[in-house]
């Protein structure tokens, strides 16, 4: 009897090649955050297209610090999209600052940016916006927004003052490697946070990274300073401690000080040893997203779905998740669709729960009444498989497992 196939949802794609620099990585004797995280640092910046870059053990800790080292707090009030991973959102609250959350547009992943101009207040001193599935936001349109409510900005401390607008922190833990008009995610928000989850496009097994780009400097206002705003958040992952165990190896250089009660969220070189290996790879591994998305795109189009768009005028997605809508469809219909697919061996998911839906979030009081379009989207998204060790055949049988699955529950539920 011939075995069972089964279509993994997102497994790493590792060789021997990340498995030699992780083995050298553990031979060399330094294998917490040293010379290879340095490196990694670095490296990210620089395929980022960003000024600079630091390396966390999340993206969920680099959207974090970058919100303490902005000097956001309690009173101040943080934008997201109410689409997204509860990572966008949360990381508001541990820094004390009130969430506000905004509505995606219709039949849209993306924040209703008509909607978020009303959200802005004389509180509100960052949105964050989310580069889902891979596809960069329509920074445009949020820039414009920001500019057009300039005459509420509140800057608050030394660092927000080096604006003259609401600070832009993207989450983008789907888009390394995505590009909007041409320009690098990691460079067109002010500061822009990365995932290398294990399901991510660029794995260290966990860990993230911050990036960010010198604003202009604003007349009568302090120039940003970068090499301090490293220094800051470095402080911030390792315990306030003002020297790491790397600087404290030098001759006679093991006395240090406690500046602040930090927290413990550094990268090891073991984790940037294999996400080195992996930066190597990356543009084959891009490239294979993109023709898988195309072979995903050539085999849905007769379906009765619709697809994100990961490739128009303005974006270049990373191509991270293939996000698919079923047309006119109910939540109960999708997902008896997911268990079908489960039953002939094709794992799926789905991106994501609107956060007005989860425990946490009603607790603070949102309701998905007030979300309409965010809630439609959710109730008939299903993501396919979609990760570099899928071949050309294996997306021509999710395809064909796609439409069994609907045309069956269909009959089942019409």
């Amino acid at each position: 009897m011939e075995a069972k196939r089964h279509i993994s949802f997102s497994p790493p794609d590792i060789t021997d090649a990340e498995i030699q620099a992780v083995g050298d990585a553990l031979r060399s004797g330094w294998i917490t955050t040293g010379p290879k995280t340095k490196e990694f640092e670095r490296e990210i910046a620089a395929y980022a297209e960003s000024d600079s870059a630091a390396c966390f053990n999340s993206a969920t800790a680099a959207l974090e610090c970058a919100l303490r080292a902005l000097g956001i707090g309690e009173g101040d009030e943080v934008i997201t999209s109410a689409y997204t991973y509860s990572a966008s959102c949360s990381v508001i609250c541990h820094v004390g600052a009130t969430p506000v959350l905004c509505d995606t547009a219709p039949d849209s992943f993306e924040m209703d940016y008509a909607a978020l101009a009303e959200l802005i207040t004389e509180k509100t001193k960052v949105v964050i916006p989310v580069d889902i599935a891979g596809r960069m936001c329509d920074y445009d349109r949020l820039f414009d927004v920001l500019a057009s409510k300039r005459n509420l900005w509140r800057p608050a401390g030394a660092v927000q003052s080096c604006f003259d607008r609401v600070i832009v922190l993207a989450d983008a833990a789907h888009s390394l490697g995505a590009r909007y008009h041409g320009r690098s995610a990691g460079s067109v928000a002010d500061f822009t946070a990365f995932s290398f989850h294990a399901v991510k496009n660029v794995t260290t097994t966990e860990g993230g990274a911050l990036t960010w780009c010198v604003p202009t400097p604003i007349p009568s206002a302090p120039p940003f300073d970068s090499d301090a705003f490293y220094n800051h958040l470095m402080l911030l992952s390792l315990h306030g401690q003002t020297k790491d165990a790397l600087a404290k190896t030098h001759v006679a250089s093991w006395e240090y000080d406690i500046a602040f009660p930090g927290w413990k969220c550094n990268m090891t070189d073991i984790q940037a040893a294999l996400g080195l290996a992996q930066l190597k790879r990356y543009p084959a591994l891009l490239k294979r997203r993109q023709a898988l998305v195309e072979c995903y795109e050539a085999g849905l189009s007769k379906l009765p779905v619709t697809t994100l768009a990961h490739r128009d005028k303005k974006n270049e997605s990373s191509c991270h998740l293939m996000l698919v809508r079923l047309t006119n469809k109910s939540e109960a219909f999708r997902n008896r669709v997911i268990e079908r697919m489960a039953d002939d061996g094709v794992a799926t998911n789905v991106h994501y729960k609107p956060l007005p839906l989860l425990s946490a979030y009603k607790n603070l009081g949102f309701d998905i009444a007030n979300f309409p379009h965010a809630h439609a989207q959710y109730e008939n998204e299903i993501t396919l498989p979609l990760h570099t060790l899928l071949s050309d055949d294996d997306v021509a049988f999710v395809v064909e497992r796609l439409q069994a699955a609907l045309t069956e529950t269909e009959r089942e539920m019409p």
